[in-house]
C-alpha cells in the first residue's frame, strides 16, 4: 500500500533545494533534479516537488 507523500510544493523549474522545515528542526539542504520526471521527492523528508503545469523542464 503506498504512502503519500507528507507536503506536495509546485515548482517552476526542474532543480529544487530543500532543507526539511528549516532551522533545527529542518535536515541538511539537499539539491534535487528531476530529471525526465515530473516530480521528486526529498529522500529525507518526502516532501514532493511536482512541474507546475506549463513549465518547461532544462
Amino acid at each position: 500500500m503506498p504512502v503519500d507523500a507528507p507536503e506536495t510544493i509546485e515548482v517552476d523549474d526542474t532543480r529544487v533545494a530543500c532543507d526539511g522545515i528549516g532551522g533545527s528542526l529542518g535536515h541538511p539542504k539537499v539539491y534535487l533534479e528531476m530529471g525526465d520526471e515530473k516530480y521528486v521527492e526529498c529522500p529525507y523528508c518526502d516532501r514532493r516537488f511536482v512541474l507546475r503545469a506549463g513549465a518547461h523542464a532544462h
